[in-house]
């Protein structure tokens, strides 16, 4: 199925939104961000559950208490495939000095003429989110990284996964405070997704499994 079909059923996760929090004219100046956003784009509407279903529907349970909603480290699974597909590498980190960041430390890099591209699909509390943007700004300001892209879920679809999971509700207060950042010429996008449809006759998207395993 070509991506325009795909994108026509309006099913898969939804890119709700997105918003440019450093440098956002880095992505109408650069060709290399403008691919890589397309590649993002791409993978992020090829992004299903049950995976291989075409479609993104949410078993619309609260993860509020222990053992009930969903999990969220597969969720990504199809969208890092496509980027590997789109030659980007997975688990991988431009090669720095630095005890903070390590190799794996990003989901995927984008090797391009203009520099690196990062892209990380966040999959932990909202800690975790933070950790997350720290580690991109640092990448942006200690390599030649020129943009990197942050996934979180929406505030209508963390209801429904591990509790305290980050998203864009706990992170928006901050933007002004980042906006305000100095010294990093990187571009950042964070990136809103969302479910098309819920339903209780697909299985729960299983907590506690590898995220990593791309088959």
């Amino acid at each position: 199925m070509s991506l325009r079909s795909w994108l026509g059923k309006g099913r898969t996760v939804r890119l709700l939104e997105h918003h440019d929090i450093l440098n956002p004219e880095l992505f109408q100046r650069s060709a290399a961000l403008q691919q890589a956003w397309d590649d993002v784009r791409e993978a992020v509407a090829l992004t299903d559950w049950p995976h291989g279903s075409g479609s993104f529907t949410i078993y619309p349970e609260s993860g509020k208490k222990s053992g009930e909603g969903n999990g969220v480290k597969l969720i990504k699974v199809p969208c890092i495939r496509v980027l590997r597909e789109r030659g980007w590498d997975v688990e991988q980190l431009p090669d720095v000095g630095s005890s903070v960041l390590r190799t794996g430390d990003l989901d995927a890099l984008k090797t391009t003429p203009e520099g690196f591209v990062a892209f990380e699909w966040e999959t932990g509390n909202i800690s975790s989110s933070h950790r997350a943007l720290n580690k991109l700004f640092l990448t942006m300001k200690e390599t030649a990284t020129i943009g990197s892209f942050l996934v979180v879920p929406s505030n209508r679809l963390k209801i429904y996964l591990t509790d305290r999971i980050g998203n864009i509700g706990e992170l928006e207060p901050y933007f002004g405070l980042w906006r305000d950042l100095t010294g990093i010429n990187g571009a950042l996008r964070i990136v809103v997704v969302e479910h098309n449809a819920e339903s209780f006759d697909v299985p729960k998207i299983p907590k506690g499994a590898d995220g990593r395993a791309l088959r």
